[in-house]
């Protein structure tokens, strides 16, 4: 017997945490009855649905990177029309969703996934995944360095671990900084830098964890390699995936 949730996660239709809203929502039954957040069901002998239909045999697993261009937005689809990453992705063979975010003016690298326990894993904040972004700024470049490495919370008073900040180039009036974070809050970098006197020109992502963008380029994605793979379940506390 499994939980309802790894059920519907490992089917590849949602995360564990949606499979736990469509369960309170009343979306989900088992042999015809409606199932409640906690029950568990037999894979193999249960008939599982959602919305009315049987869930499809299990997907398989897939483990992207994309590299997420500028103007894309971080969701599977977008009311207002905008480009989406999942557009990127809609020739890998299944239905894959991003582990985190990255905002629509941002780009670089963005995991994406059928595998709902692996995207919990890598996107629970308790797991500290390093973050890593390369950054083109302006404004009160003099000491930017040590004013955004010495910042302990954002505008609103949200509390931050310390960022690691080096300085890469300097051209002219712009200068390019990496700045490497584990929480990965809500535009955490861009408020970092409006708050240290900083205007924004370009960030780009380069690395979570063990894995690096290298040079794969904008708009395309490839599959995560089985040592890439074990090395971020390393990462995150455990060896490799179930």
């Amino acid at each position: 017997m499994e939980r309802l949730q790894k059920i519907l996660s490992a089917a590849g239709v949602c995360s564990r945490r949606q499979a736990e809203e469509f369960l309170r929502a009343g979306r989900v039954t088992v042999n015809g009855v409606p199932a409640s957040l906690g029950d568990s069901a037999d894979p193999a002998g249960d008939v599982v649905c959602l919305d009315g239909r049987p869930l499809s045999a299990p997907a398989e697993r897939l483990y992207l990177m994309l590299h997420k261009p500028r103007g894309y937005v971080t969701t599977l689809s977008d009311e207002r029309g905008r480009r989406t990453a999942a557009d990127l992705t809609a020739d890998c063979g299944a239905r894959v969703y991003p582990v985190g975010r990255l905002d629509m003016d941002s780009e670089g690298l963005l995991l994406m996934t059928n595998d709902g326990d692996f995207a919990q894993r890598l996107a629970h904040p308790s797991h500290g995944l390093e973050k890593e972004y390369r950054v083109t700024v302006s404004g009160r470049l003099e000491g930017c360095r040590e004013r955004l490495a010495a910042l302990s919370a954002l505008e609103d008073g949200t509390p931050i671990a310390p960022a690691r900040v080096a300085v890469l180039a300097r051209r002219g009036g712009r200068w390019v900084l990496s700045v490497v974070i584990c929480q990965g809050l809500n535009r955490q970098v861009r408020r970092m830098c409006a708050l240290a006197g900083l205007e924004v020109a370009r960030l780009v992502r380069v690395r979570e964890g063990p894995l690096e963008l290298g040079s794969l380029p904008g708009g395309r994605w490839r599959r995560l390699t089985e040592e890439e793979l074990t090395a971020v379940y390393r990462s995150s506390g455990r060896k490799t995936p179930e």
